[in-house]
């Protein structure tokens, strides 16, 4: 078995709210992740949903180091700054990052957000934005902060979908400028040595 986290954090505050939009000064209200074990075909055998408050966050980062794979979408230009503060020197520049963007972006030369993605791709996009994510936050009320948790779980479970249909089609959707259907080709496989070494790992 292969061990899998996919992630999101949402932000205390906006970067107009900052100094040289430094995200690392943004501060992090909630961490949701989604720990699963997938096969060497890279299909789900199990998987559970966890949701970290910002005074919770040291018991995300042993989840975070066993895993094979870290999966988010715009993470290491975000997520992993915003986070830097709170872990372990040198806990997260040592994780084996996959970010959808950086795939992006690379195939396409530009950014698409994780909405248009989920939209065009899945036919389902976000549940809210992130400006209101800062205002749950904010207001700190019960009733907010489920508003909080259920937002950045979904933006879990969105990526987590996104991550598979590409894991199994070899393409995400999205629409060009001029309103065309387009697809672009990625490859979220593993190296041949880490499901070699999971198909060793299951014979014991």
């Amino acid at each position: 078995m292969i061990t899998e986290v996919i992630f999101d954090i949402e932000s205390q505050k906006l970067f107009s709210e900052v100094e040289n939009n430094d995200p690392a000064k943004l501060g992090v209200s909630i961490v949701s992740a989604y720990i699963r074990e997938v096969n060497e075909n890279q299909e789900e055998v199990s998987g559970e949903m966890k949701s970290f408050w910002e005074d919770e966050l040291d018991g995300l980062w042993p989840i975070l180091l066993s895993a094979k794979r870290v999966i988010g979408f715009n993470t290491l230009k975000f997520d992993v700054p915003v986070l830097t503060p709170y872990a372990p020197p040198g806990t997260l520049a040592k994780l084996p990052h996959l970010d959808i963007m950086q795939h992006v972006r690379n195939a396409l030369g530009h950014s698409l957000s994780l909405a248009t993605l989920g939209e065009n791709t899945l036919g389902r996009g976000k549940t809210d934005v992130g400006t209101n994510a800062v205002i749950y936050w904010k207001s700190h009320d019960p009733e907010s902060l489920a508003k909080l948790k259920f937002y950045c779980e979904a933006d879990v479970a969105l990526t987590r979908d996104l991550y598979d249909y590409g894991v199994k089609n070899k393409l995400l959707k999205y629409v060009d400028t001029w309103n065309n259907p387009q697809t672009f080709a990625v490859d979220f496989s593993y190296p041949k040595e880490v499901v070699d070494a999971s198909r060793q790992i299951g014979l014991f």
